[in-house]
């Protein structure tokens, strides 16, 4: 038998294969309606960039993101931030309709937006530069952290957002490309999230380390509150957190939960069954001890004023494993409210205090951004601070 005959026959024998098992996958289903064809509206998703606030802060997280911090040039001034704020926010504007930024020459890689959101925020060196008293500034120190410059501090910060990362990749490079004659990027961190279909709008994600993250974020009127400034600004914490995976691989299910003092399955709080059932703290088991620990995270993250909540909106990282392969993956954490000073850093400092969960989690990066209000059809980000 020569080669190609045989060759022939193989592929026709995989064809009948195929076949086969499709049919088959008809028969189990105990029907044979017609696999429904896929949905492309993912791509095509808007949403809006002007409004009185910033996009990208309460939205639905999309799938994929990228963090982007820069550092000014000393002798920046209020001129300059002016110029490159009204360019920045032109961009911004195109790439999340749909339509490339002035002087793109790959235009067809903007025309799926796939829910792109830009999202600015000011660090403190920007309202330096600008003559003005920052709304922000730098955390104080927490006994946990080990931070790296690399991935810490900023002067100005986007955050780019869309359910499709060539989306993300092409609008970075057309924001930097922008930034460039004003600003040199700091650093850049790349996440990631459950892709759309997978879950229902609204779904609490998941952690690389496999935890719910998010079950107790603000909702309604409560997140008004607690995130927005009366002025539509708000500030934002971005930290990243590296996870120890190698020690948390080497824990049993019930030491994982007892860490968090949640269930790894459903989320549900050791007090009750469902993810969103409120803990019971003051709940003891057969031995007089909290059924909620003291040292668990739930309870050191626990806040008892809705108005004091974080909205924490925060995407995984997995970056190339060592020579050995140990894997490099954790969270860019990225938390949302209306004051850091008030919300933020006391949560964070039980956290850093007697959380358990520190074991197998290390701060590496941290930065703090204020979030301007969003801007009118004519106007630009940044306009109140230094127009």
């Amino acid at each position: 038998m020569r080669r190609r005959s045989l060759l022939r026959g193989g592929a026709l024998a995989g064809a009948g294969v195929v076949a086969g098992a499709a049919a088959g996958a008809s028969v189990a289903r105990g029907d044979d309606t017609p696999v429904a064809a896929p949905s492309f509206t993912t791509g095509t998703g808007v949403i809006p960039f002007h409004g009185v606030r910033q996009a990208g802060v309460t939205t639905e997280p999309p799938a994929h993101a990228a963090f982007v911090a820069f550092t000014l040039p000393g002798g920046t001034d209020r001129r300059a931030l002016g110029r490159m704020m009204r360019l920045l926010s032109d961009d911004a504007h195109r790439l999340t309709r749909g339509e490339p930024a002035l002087g793109d020459t790959d235009a067809p890689l903007a025309v799926l937006p796939a829910r792109l959101t830009i999202t600015f925020g000011f660090g403190p060196g920007l309202y330096r530069a600008a003559g003005e008293t920052a709304p922000v500034r730098d955390l104080p120190a927490f006994k946990i952290d080990r931070l790296e410059k690399r991935w810490s501090g900023g002067d100005l910060l986007l955050q780019i957002c869309a359910d499709d990362p060539l989306t993300v990749t092409h609008a970075q490079r057309m924001l930097i490309k922008d930034t460039r004659p004003f600003a040199a990027v700091r650093w850049v961190q790349t996440g990631f999230r459950r892709s759309p279909g997978m879950h229902e709008p609204g779904f609490t994600q998941r952690n690389v380390m496999g935890q719910l993250d998010g079950t107790a974020n603000p909702t309604g009127d409560v997140m008004d509150n607690a995130v927005w400034a009366a002025d539509g600004s708000s500030q934002l914490v971005v930290r990243r957190i590296r996870a120890e995976m190698e020690k948390w691989d080497l824990l049993s299910v019930t030491d994982k939960e007892n860490s968090v003092g949640r269930r790894m399955d459903t989320g549900a709080p050791f007090t009750g069954v469902k993810e969103h059932d409120e803990p019971d703290f003051a709940a003891l088991d057969s031995t007089g001890l909290p059924v909620m620990p003291d040292y668990a995270h739930v309870t050191r993250a626990h806040v008892t004023d809705p108005a004091l909540k974080i909205l924490r909106r925060p995407y995984n990282y997995d970056g190339v494993p060592n020579a050995a392969g140990h894997p490099d993956s954790g969270l860019v954490f990225a938390s949302y409210q209306a004051d850091i000073e008030r919300q933020y850093v006391p949560i964070q400092r039980r956290l850093a205090d007697k959380d358990l969960l520190n074991e197998w989690i290390t701060p590496i990066g941290s930065a703090v951004f204020a979030v301007p209000p969003g801007c009118a059809a004519d106007g630009w980000i940044g306009e109140r601070v230094l127009g």
